[in-house]
């Protein structure tokens, strides 16, 4: 679902010949279709990392666009074929535990590189750059259907089993000076965005590297939906739908979120043309010179009909070709496994981003206001 849109808009380039690699056929033959064959398909079980390692040998860069629990051990095959590459999956571990590999190698790597973790990393590094003194970042994001429906107000523009992931895994948050963990749905807020409305934003573990890269006492990232979302899945993880402990009925052995994951597939799946929205922002408060400001970067992003696109792919695969052209192109050279904040500090890269967004319509709309 975002996979395919890194594919379109890198298989744009003349200069730049893409292939796809996935198990899924009905997948694949999407691409194929859309790209009127520009785009060769491959059809591989990217579980085995034999696959992915001869997949990346053939290739000067990599895309990792695969679910979270693969996202690791794929990313070090890569690695370990010495091939550079951007990844948007959103693994639960520290990919930077590959990073001594990469150096060795001489490759460079660059993670959660989508739209948050990514652009908000990217962001957030940027305000600390800009402000003399930063106290403070506040991160807020969400994709959602365009139309709420119910029960559950919304759908998944990318795995399932990846959103429930935000919904379980604990989130880490920086409150004055030092890191904390909280449940992941917690702490639900109202916070009124414009163009949408009212949503309500929880805490989710999006700050990831954020934590001990970036010197800000306080600093979290929540996750928005429409009202009423995050206490019916806080129903569900405490009803056991999200457990990965198996558990045998009659004849049969299953881990309840692996079922809840295929139920909710065919809930959470956006029909053909439907429209999706993405909101997000960033805010850091703190000094710029004897002024104490509020920086602000705000994103509202919908569903591109042209291109039949949606706005989480958009999003979401944008920031991630923008990193690899620019490593293609040999401005992207020191070796090792990067998330986005360690490019944040310098205004020509955060300004070459942000201006690949705009030229595909993702505008990200920067203010900056004194606090009185």
């Amino acid at each position: 679902m975002v996979g395919s849109v890194i594919a379109e808009d890198l298989a744009a380039d003349a200069s730049i010949d893409v292939t796809v690699a996935d198990i899924g056929e009905a997948a694949l033959a999407r691409v194929a279709e859309r790209s009127n064959g520009e785009i060769t398909i491959r059809r591989a079980d990217c579980s085995d990392l034999s696959v992915v390692s001869e997949l990346a040998s053939e290739a000067d860069l990599v895309m990792g666009a695969l679910p979270s629990w693969l996202g690791l051990a794929a990313l070090g095959a890569v690695i370990e074929a010495g091939k550079p590459c951007c990844d948007i999956s959103f693994m639960a571990e520290d990919a930077r535990q590959w990073h001594e590999a990469a150096v060795k190698r001489g490759v460079v790597c660059i993670v959660d590189c989508g739209v948050a973790p990514g652009m908000s990393n990217l962001l957030a590094a940027c305000a600390v750059g800009t402000l003399d003194r930063c106290d403070s970042i506040d991160i807020v994001v969400g994709g959602l259907p365009k139309v709420r429906r119910w029960p559950f107000e919304y759908k998944a523009p990318f795995s399932p089993r990846d959103v429930i992931e935000e919904y379980i895994r604990p989130a880490r948050l920086v409150v004055d000076g030092r890191l904390v963990v909280r449940p992941a749905l917690s702490e639900t807020e109202a916070v009124d965005m414009p163009g949408v409305g009212t949503l309500e934003a929880f805490n989710t573990d999006g700050l990831r590297s954020l934590c001990d890269t970036l010197a800000v006492p306080n600093m979290r990232e929540r996750t928005m939906r429409y009202p009423g979302h995050a206490e019916l899945m806080r129903v569900f993880r405490e009803t056991g739908l999200f457990s990965e402990e198996s558990l045998t009925v009659g004849d049969a052995t299953i881990r309840p979120i692996d079922l809840t994951s295929k139920l909710l597939l065919g809930h959470w799946a956006y029909e053909p043309g439907e429209e999706d929205l993405t909101v997000m922002r960033v805010q850091a408060e703190g000094l710029l010179g004897d002024d104490l400001v509020c920086l602000q970067w705000d994103l509202y992003d919908e569903y591109d009909p042209q291109k039949d696109q949606t706005s989480m792919g958009r999003t979401t695969a944008f920031p991630a070709t923008s990193f690899a052209r620019q490593i293609l192109q040999g401005h992207r050279k020191v070796p090792g496994v990067h998330p986005p904040e360690a490019f944040g500090g310098d205004p020509a890269i955060v300004n070459r981003v942000l201006d690949d967004l705009a030229k595909r319509g993702v505008h990200f709309h920067r203010s900056c206001e004194p606090i009185r």
